[in-house]
């Protein structure tokens, strides 16, 4: 191993070791150097490095300490600006109102996708003699039908969630 790596390899462990208890450099029998933050026996001396703990980040007043790495449900500020609900209703309605319009043009979209597929054998063009060019051209058709009906299914789903 080059010395540069080693430098390199050392300055990282080095600013690791700021937030480690203890590195250890181990130096195996076949002569290869390791550093690690656990003691794997004999060959493993402890080194005594300058650093500095890192504090836990502060806790906010009145928050309980959590153990795990769940984080804490979000909820609303007080300051938060509030709308009422006159026209929260409003802003609903004109929502479900775009939905309906999207519906009701993916639903037009997809009767004219059904016609032109032609329940599998859409007529075949000029342009495709080779049938690999039909097929393909066939699956593409059935690839858009399928995400047709899976956005009218969204869209109807989203417009039910509308309160």
């Amino acid at each position: 191993m080059t010395t540069s790596i080693k430098r390199c390899m050392l300055l990282a462990l080095l600013g690791c070791a700021t937030a480690q208890a203890q590195i250890y450099k181990c130096v195996t029998p076949n002569g290869s150097i390791e550093y690690t933050d656990i003691n794997r026996g004999s060959y493993c001396k402890s080194m005594d490095l300058p650093g500095t703990v890192i504090p836990a980040p502060p806790r906010r007043q009145g928050t309980p300490a959590r153990s795990g790495s769940v984080p804490a449900p979000a909820s609303t500020p007080g300051d938060f600006p509030r709308v009422d609900s006159a026209e929260q209703r409003a802003r609903d309605a004109d929502r479900r109102g775009i939905l309906e319009e999207e519906l009701k043009n993916e639903a037009q979209r997809l009767a004219e996708l059904r016609k032109a597929f032609n329940n599998g054998e859409p007529e075949r063009r000029g342009d495709e003699r080779n049938y690999a060019k039909y097929q393909e051209r066939v699956a593409g058709m059935r690839d858009n039908i399928g995400r047709s009906e899976k956005n009218i299914e969204a869209l109807k789903r989203e417009i039910a969630n509308i309160r």
